[in-house]
């Protein structure tokens, strides 16, 4: 067990926190000091940037089947929380943790795992680059995703609709939508219209994430609206991305995820979920997503 709960890597640009437990980026800070990252709030939201294996949201009834048995997952995924991550690297710059397959896992998770996720720092970008590994003599099935929340507004004298989202290309695509349990529920609303924007306001995650299947774009930046560009995410390898945020919190969550949220009406099986990754034995599969601070 990781016997620290945070990490620091920096560099003259940047200095990064990471949680120990969870993997959690904690802290992004320029050289001025200006916070970057939501700062967990526990009557908001008590996270800063849940790392999402080997699911992305929830299970129907928190339960899903494989080869005729049931097993549990709860939602998200167990990274998120987990205190039992090993330290494989940490530099200045570099941070690598990894969590493998147990006893414990194996119970309701039927695969011979390794995950590793490592935390690269160049100038002033971070890449959060994940490595699964399948150790089992039969294909693995998954899921990954990130959920950084980036404090919004920065600063106090700002309001949270003086910042959009800014697509890299004009989009045509709409959000669909999940029910109180947080489920695919099968519908779906148009939401961007030959737009490259999206104007910030608590209001807009009254209905819970925005979910988005089919985007062009792979890059999405938050900017504020007369000052220009603050961050951007680039998330080359990922099919879908949610933004989320409680209607009550001053952060954005930009969500590159490899898998999605169980429909309301899935029989279950975790070979046909929606989204889900196949890894032959003994292959190794990576995705990442960058983080540049400007």
């Amino acid at each position: 067990m990781s016997k620290s709960n945070k990490y620091t890597i920096q560099n003259e640009h940047l200095e990064i926190v990471i949680q120990g437990t969870g993997a959690e980026i904690s802290s992004i800070k320029d050289n001025d000091g200006l916070e970057y990252i939501w700062q967990a709030e526990p009557k908001i939201w008590g996270s800063h940037a849940p790392v999402l294996f080997p699911i992305i949201g929830a299970l129907k009834n928190g339960t899903y089947t494989y080869k005729g048995h049931q097993y549990s997952i709860s939602k998200h995924g167990f990274i998120r929380n987990n205190n039992n991550l090993q330290v494989v690297t940490h530099s200045k710059h570099i941070l690598q943790l990894q969590y493998a397959y147990n006893d414990e896992t194996l119970k309701n998770y039927p695969f011979k795992f390794e995950f590793t996720i490592s935390f690269v720092l160049r100038g002033k970008s971070l890449e959060v680059l994940h490595q699964v590994k399948n150790h089992d003599d039969k294909e693995m099935l998954f899921s990954l995703g990130g959920h950084p929340a980036f404090k919004c507004p920065l600063k106090a004298t700002e309001n949270y609709h003086d910042y959009v989202l800014k697509f890299e290309h004009k989009e045509n695509s709409k959000r669909h939508l999940i029910d109180k349990n947080g489920l695919q529920n099968g519908q779906s609303q148009p939401f961007l219209n030959n737009e490259d924007t999206i104007e910030l306001q608590h209001s807009i995650f009254k209905d819970d994430a925005l979910i988005f299947k089919d985007l062009k774009s792979r890059r999405i930046s938050l900017a504020h609206k007369t000052k220009g560009d603050v961050l951007r995410v680039s998330f080359e390898d990922f099919d879908y991305l949610g933004l989320w945020a409680k209607t009550d919190g001053n952060f954005v969550c930009i969500e590159p995820w490899l898998g999605i949220t169980d429909h309301v009406d899935t029989n279950g099986d975790f070979e046909n979920k929606e989204g889900i990754l196949t890894l032959g034995p003994g292959k190794t599969f990576k995705a990442s997503f960058t983080i540049d601070i400007f």
